[in-house]
Formats: C-alpha cells, sequence, structure tokens
C-alpha cells in the first residue's frame, strides 16, 4: 500500500504554505488531510479480509487541488455549502448578491469558496489535525469576519470525526459540509450501482429544474427517494421520475429523523464485495445524497480516470437555500453567536 507522500502537497498558494497531514489509528486505518481547502484527500479502510483501500477520490499532488478539483472532492465546503437561489439572499433588512456559479445559482460558497484557501494548522498530533480559517467581512459578499474551525479526529473505533464551530462578528449565514467522494470497493474501483444505501429520512425537499428546493418538505413513501430500509442505489436512480431527471441521479437534501443538534444517525452505506460498512451520524438536519452524476473522465489518483455514478457523497449539512425558506431550519449566525456541528463516519465490516 502506498499512502500520497506529505511532500506532494508541499508549496505555496496565495503567500501560504501548504501541507499535508497523515493521521493513523491503532487498527491501521489512516486519513490524510491538507490545510489547502481543509480537504480529505485519503482515507485507508481495511475490508471484511483487512485489506486496507483507500475510499475516497481525489489527487495526487497540490497543484492539482489548486488548478483543479472542480467537483469539491474531499472539500470543506462554505461559507455556505449547497446552492443558494439566484446568489441573492437578504438578511436584517439588507440584501447580499454572491456569485452565480452554479447555472443561475450560487454554490458552496462562491468562486474562492473555502475549499480554495489555505487553513492555518493550529494543532496537530498523530490522530487529530484541527485547521482554522479567517473569512474576511465581505469574502465573497458574505457579511462579518468569519472565524472557522474544523477538527478531524481519527479514533481507535474506526472513525473519521469532523468537528465545525464558527463565530462571526456580524450576523451572516454559516452552512459548512464536506464533500468527501466514497467508493467503499475503493477509489476508482468502479460503479456504485451495486452499494447499498439507507438513509434516515422520511421526508425529502424536491427541487426545481436548477436544483432549488420548492419549499415543499414531501414524503420520500412511494418515491425513489425512499431509503429508508437499506437497497441498491442503482435500484430506481434511473427511474422515469422528474426529480431525478433534474439532478442527473440523485442530487438531493433528506430531512433526517433525529433531533437536530445532538448526533444521531443520517445514513448508513455498504458495500457487499469489500464487506465495508460507512455509518454516517451528524447533528445536521440534513444530508445531501450525490450520485456523480456530472462526473465525466475526471483524471484521479494514480493516473486513474473517475467517471460518472462511480462515487457517491452524503453531504451532512443544513436544507439548500434555507436563507430563502423561513420554515426551513435556519443557517443564519447572529453576531456573537456561536455555530457547532459534528459528523462521524464510523467504518465496520460485514
Amino acid at each position: 500500500m502506498n499512502i500520497i507522500p506529505e511532500e506532494s502537497f508541499k508549496g505555496v498558494h496565495n503567500g501560504k504554505a501548504t501541507s499535508l497531514h497523515t493521521l493513523r489509528n491503532k487498527n491501521g486505518m489512516i486519513a490524510q488531510v491538507t490545510n489547502y481547502g481543509a480537504i480529505l484527500v485519503s482515507l485507508y479502510v481495511p475490508d471484511r479480509k483487512g485489506k486496507l483501500d483507500d475510499i475516497v477520490q481525489g489527487y495526487d499532488t497540490i497543484s492539482e487541488y489548486i488548478n483543479g478539483n472542480g467537483p469539491y472532492m474531499g472539500a470543506i465546503c462554505g461559507r455556505c455549502a449547497n446552492r443558494i437561489a439566484g446568489g441573492k439572499f437578504t438578511l436584517l433588512g439588507q440584501q447580499y448578491s454572491l456569485a452565480v456559479n452554479n447555472g443561475p445559482n450560487h454554490l458552496h460558497g462562491g468562486i474562492t469558496g473555502f475549499n480554495r484557501v489555505v487553513w492555518d494548522v493550529t494543532k496537530s498530533s498523530p490522530s487529530r489535525l484541527q485547521l482554522v480559517y479567517l473569512s474576511a467581512d465581505g469574502e465573497e459578499g458574505y457579511p462579518g469576519n468569519l472565524r472557522v474551525s474544523v477538527k478531524y479526529t481519527l479514533t481507535d473505533e474506526n472513525e473519521l470525526r469532523l468537528d465545525f464551530s464558527a463565530s462571526s462578528d456580524k450576523t451572516t449565514i454559516v452552512n459548512l459540509a464536506g464533500h468527501s467522494y466514497f467508493n467503499l470497493s475503493g477509489e476508482g474501483s468502479g460503479s456504485i450501482y451495486d452499494h447499498e444505501l439507507m438513509i434516515n429520512g422520511s421526508f425529502f425537499t424536491p427541487t426545481d429544474e436548477t436544483n432549488i428546493p420548492s419549499g415543499e418538505i414531501r414524503p420520500v413513501k412511494g418515491t425513489p427517494m425512499d431509503f429508508t430500509t437499506s437497497h441498491k442505489i442503482g435500484a430506481s436512480i434511473d427511474q422515469d421520475d422528474i426529480q431525478l431527471k433534474y439532478g442527473a441521479g440523485y442530487d438531493h437534501n433528506w430531512v433526517l429523523n433525529h433531533r437536530t443538534g445532538t448526533i444521531g444517525l443520517a445514513a448508513v452505506a455498504h458495500d457487499p464485495e469489500s464487506g465495508r460498512v460507512m455509518e454516517v451520524l451528524t447533528t445536521q438536519p440534513g444530508v445531501q445524497l450525490y450520485t456523480a452524476n456530472w462526473i465525466d473522465n475526471e483524471k484521479g489518483k494514480g493516473g486513474k480516470k473517475y467517471q460518472r455514478r462511480c462515487a457517491f457523497c452524503l453531504e451532512t449539512q443544513h436544507f439548500p437555500d434555507a436563507v430563502n425558506k423561513p420554515h426551513f431550519p435556519s443557517t443564519i449566525l447572529k453576531q456573537g453567536k456561536e455555530y457547532r456541528h459534528s459528523s462521524v463516519y464510523k467504518f465496520s465490516v460485514k
């Protein structure tokens, strides 16, 4: 097994040094994180025979992340992950205009979101890494000087835990999300159609043709969005359904059944071939399933070519366009208050 050498990520971007940090636990699991975009670069997880494989898509060098990574592989997305309709919102009576970088909408923080800046490493140990970024007032159109922290912890219980916090000197909006592309058979190993998935959500937020939620909170029962019992991701992905046509597959937000603010189960993915199981737990109210519908011949690690629907994302988050939907859980962070959330990716085999 050849892990990415830390030297491949040594560089300078906008006057700040870039680096790669390797976390390990006692069971042999390895996570690699770069301070560029706070990106999860690699995640080595054992299969049922104990063989370690890297299960997240990405690239081999810092230059590939800086000059590419249009799909946000492994990134921490912010200041506001997911979409904002028309790139506009009103806060405390003032209208704000953001970059329109996804059709007619704003996506994942804009042109230079948190995925395209160098974070400061404030704490580092063999199993833990804390990264901090100060987003200036007006950056990408957002109000307030926002100080953001994300802490990666690789536990001896085979959990990768992400703890987020943020505070601002002005009222603003915040929605942070990790955007890793998983294939539990190993990155670059082929389709995820046979992966089995359960999502702990009885409702989802249907969208319009630009992937903006209509505002409706719709039951999943009787639709291809029903993952309340585990089944293959590929079972209904090409069904004749307007929501699947809008997303070119799954690219939707599920309303989680657990109480927001307490850690609860969001989803369970299982790869029958390798035996790997990934449980996703979060304090967030929603999770976005994205089945890599727009990936096309993307050159990844080791020269592999990543293809459409050969990975999936489970982005724990607030709902898309929540700032423009008052009945959705709020993404508003008041001046002087603290934003916090945690997400856990727990691995086992069966």
